[in-house]
């Protein structure tokens, strides 16, 4: 019929955890080499789903329940990525991962640098990160910065579905190894996902932060959960004619100083946003950077950071929701630093 146009694929809504198992999926059809192996993530389809339908559909050689132990798995995926397999390792949580600490650090990070270079370690190291709902202090933390500290990795955070599946198909193919920090909160949230993240060759550069949103009047870099935070907070201060620009992190090591420097440059003001504690954390390298770099000739007032409290996280959940970021935090920190 003349005049007759086909419309292109709409974007669509997607949850993060089918975002997640998306890419899984995608990878572990593309490239053999590619495993995935944890607590639950077979038979019982993941704790959280994440890995839903891929052991029955590539087996178990490919998707490989192991026992309870994360020093011992981890161990066994580093050795594997040595000999240039390519595992996905998944902790039930990060704060498991510190049972694997000694793998992830001794062994995966710092063996490229010790061979100088002829042994490669292209692995991904993943699961949730800080704060869930309920879970207390032994569950409850963020390694971004512990894990960000260390040279010889990479770390993602992602916050959006196109996040998580162009941040996890990225470090799959990288050849060195990748922290992936994902929030256990966010897997059940649906975002949209355009055309071109629905593609299987999707990926998102690894070191790339991305402007959520454009603004004039004060920079807010966040990763993870509060960049959702900051967004609904600039929506909040829109309305009382402060226009925040809203930058997604995406990446914590290595970190995209030149966006955020270009970023306060145009606005003159800074907060940073996360979830982790204050002493040490992304805030304050964030923070440390800008003061070195040009852009620190360009800020009006001190920059300023929004964490978790300096505690361990309690069980009750109105002192929970008290030592996490909350989007009145964050718009009590805009108007400081903004002195309005």
């Amino acid at each position: 019929r003349r005049g007759l146009r086909l419309s292109a694929p709409a974007a669509i809504q997607v949850t993060v955890r089918d975002a997640l198992n998306q890419a899984l999926d995608e990878e572990l059809e593309r490239d053999e080499r590619v495993f995935l192996l944890g607590e639950e993530v077979a038979q019982y389809d993941g704790a959280y789903k994440i890995s839903r339908g891929l052991w029955k559909k590539y087996g178990d050689k490919r998707v490989i329940d192991t026992p309870i132990s994360e020093m011992g798995f981890a161990g066994i995926a580093v050795g594997a990525a040595m000999v240039w397999l390519r595992p996905v390792c998944e902790f039930m949580t990060f704060n498991f991962s510190m049972q694997a600490i000694d793998q992830v650090i001794n062994s995966a990070a710092k063996t490229c640098y010790m061979s100088a270079g002829s042994i490669s370690v292209p692995i991904v190291f993943r699961g949730p990160n800080g704060a869930s709902a309920g879970v207390a202090a032994q569950h409850s933390q963020c390694f971004a910065a512990w894990y960000g500290h260390c040279p010889g990795l990479k770390v993602v955070s992602p916050w959006s579905s196109e996040d998580a599946k162009g941040l996890l198909k990225a470090s799959i193919r990288d050849d060195n190894p990748v922290v992936m920090l994902e929030s256990e909160l966010l897997y059940g949230v649906p975002f949209e996902m355009s055309e071109q993240a629905q593609s299987k060759e999707f990926v998102i550069p690894i070191g790339k932060a991305k402007i959520e949103r454009q603004g004039t009047h004060v920079t807010l870099v966040a990763h993870s959960r509060p960049v959702g935070h900051c967004l609904e907070a600039a929506a909040v201060l829109s309305k009382e004619g402060v226009e925040c620009e809203v930058i997604n992190l995406r990446t914590i090591r290595p970190m995209d100083v030149e966006t955020v420097e270009a970023s306060v440059v145009k606005t003159n003001h800074l907060v940073t946003v996360e979830g982790g504690w204050p002493q040490f954390g992304v805030g304050a390298e964030i923070c440390a950077r800008i003061m070195e770099g040009p852009a620190f000739n360009y800020l009006d007032a001190p920059a300023v950071r929004v964490t978790g409290a300096d505690v361990p996280m309690p069980y009750a959940k109105i002192l929970e929701d008290n030592s996490i970021p909350q989007v009145k935090d964050i718009v009590f920190a805009v108007k400081k630093t903004l002195n309005i």
